[in-house]
């Protein structure tokens, strides 16, 4: 027998005490029929007031479990758009970002800029929690992001800052980059000096650096430091043939400048760079490594510069930092 069969049956049989008024009801089965034909949709209504819930919620009262049955699944099954606005959208200019940006925000949107110099970025929440005090929470995961774009000279600088290199790696680096390489102006010489102390090197001097340590790579190297100047001095023992004009001595200096624009289409900064190497005891192989001073002061710059201007743009709020949800 279908399920059909059988309840046609039931109700039937639940039935028939009330055709035959001679015969004694059958309690359970009247109330089983009862409950079938109490089981409804019905709105449990927000009396509270609770935030964040809507006025009233639909429900499937089950009478014979007497448990109410969340329709929400269901319902969404049907939808043909979404129930709110979510998602990250990802732009790569700015203008593009402040466009649109205005074309979503509400009342309630915000800005944030995250200044860390390595990756930096601004994002506008469109669904951001409303500003008046007390006000309900909002969801926070409509987005737009506009990580600005580092340039792949910028980059490569940063990649290897700090970072111990032998003589090839270093001497490499400095040719494949001489076009970042900086002539520094008489007031950068002098101030830089004073500050960082050492001598600053123009890039004529860092291209013979280069060249002079390709010739050394497999030579054994001893140091001195002219205390006068802050140059250093490199003297190399000769395994081969191979000399430079001054005997197997090339001098070190201490500073030099690259310019370089951190972002794409962006403005190019100069930046100090201090140069060190270190030798082993006993002498042997060298091992370089450069610090850029304050990478961070250009990248934070330009960051707060573009957060103004898309704050003005947009007549949005602006923060430094970032939101209290993750998207």
């Amino acid at each position: 027998m279908t399920k059909t069969e059988t309840d046609s049956a039931l109700l039937e049989s639940a039935a028939q005490p009330l055709l035959n008024l001679a015969a004694s009801p059958d309690l359970q089965d009247l109330k089983l029929l009862c409950d079938k034909a109490g089981s409804e949709i019905t709105l449990v209504t927000n009396l509270a007031e609770a935030l964040g819930l809507p006025a009233s919620i639909p429900v499937f009262i089950d009478r014979q479990s007497g448990r109410p049955i969340s329709l929400k699944s269901l319902l969404d099954e049907w939808r043909t758009s979404p129930e709110r606005k979510s998602g990250s959208a990802t732009v790569n200019v700015l203008e593009s970002f402040i466009n649109l940006t205005k074309r979503h925000a509400t009342s309630h949107s915000v800005i944030f800029a995250d200044t860390n110099w390595k990756s930096p970025s601004l994002t506008a929440i469109i669904d951001y929690h409303q500003n008046e005090s007390g006000g309900p929470a909002d969801n926070c995961k409509h987005r737009i992001k506009y990580p600005f774009p580092l340039t792949e000279e910028w980059s490569a600088w940063v990649a290897n800052n700090g970072k111990v290199l032998n003589q090839t790696q270093f001497a490499e680096f400095i040719e494949d980059h001489r076009a970042d390489l900086a002539s520094p102006h008489d007031d950068e010489v002098t101030y830089w000096q004073e500050l960082l102390g050492g001598k600053m090197a123009y890039p004529n001097e860092l291209q013979m650096l280069s060249r002079g340590l390709k010739i050394h790579a497999e030579t054994k190297a001893s140091s001195a430091v002219t205390l006068a100047t802050g140059e250093g001095e490199i003297a190399w023992e000769e395994t081969h043939t191979a000399r430079d004009t001054k005997g197997g001595k090339i001098v070190v200096p201490s500073l030099f400048m690259i310019s370089v624009a951190p972002f794409y289409q962006g403005e190019k900064a100069r930046v100090p760079v201090r140069l060190r190497y270190r030798l082993p005891q006993g002498g042997g192989a060298v091992a370089w490594f450069y610090q850029l001073y304050r990478p961070d002061i250009y990248i934070t710059e330009q960051v707060i510069r573009d957060l103004d201007r898309a704050a003005s743009e947009t007549d949005l709020p602006a923060f430094q930092g970032s939101p209290e949800m993750s998207s």
